[in-house]
């Protein structure tokens, strides 16, 4: 078993008003290694009172299924005896009303680009590889969003 920390810390500012709602959903995230990043609400949900700079909840769950997949895969194409040279994703996820008043991330489409040394796996194997990954990725094994790899 492992633990997983992060801290948030966020604070009304001054000439805010938080009873109408009228005050930034800006925050700091830390976590564990020393790195700070800045958060927010999304401006899809909250508009003018996010921080658009900022990295959001929804755009956290897009990026730690990549981050997950591309290390899982990296693992399984490793095992199977594959040197991968690079991989790049551009991750997208999915913000949909999923009952009155409540919204989900229902999917996440990755969409790996791999380049490899030496032998690369054919197109069949690539998707096998794929599934062993979202197989073992921690991250997916955790949500009921839809995983794709396009």
């Amino acid at each position: 078993m492992a633990t997983f920390t992060a801290e948030l810390s966020w604070s009304l500012r001054e000439g805010e008003d938080f009873a109408r709602g009228r005050y930034s959903r800006g925050h700091a995230l830390g976590f564990d290694g020393g790195i700070t990043l800045p958060g927010s609400a999304s401006p899809h949900v909250v508009g003018k009172w996010a921080v658009t700079e900022a990295v959001d909840p929804e755009e956290m769950l897009t990026a730690a299924l990549s981050s997950c997949h591309m290390l899982s895969f990296l693992h399984v194409a490793r095992l199977a005896g594959f040197v991968a040279a690079s991989y790049r994703d551009r991750a997208e996820g999915i913000l949909e009303q999923i009952a009155p008043g409540r919204r989900a991330v229902t999917q996440v489409t990755l969409r790996p680009r791999i380049t490899w040394e030496g032998a690369a796996p054919d197109a069949e194997r690539l998707a096998h590889l794929h599934h062993e990954a979202h197989e073992a990725c921690f991250i997916a094994n955790s949500v009921r969003t839809a995983v794709v790899v396009a």
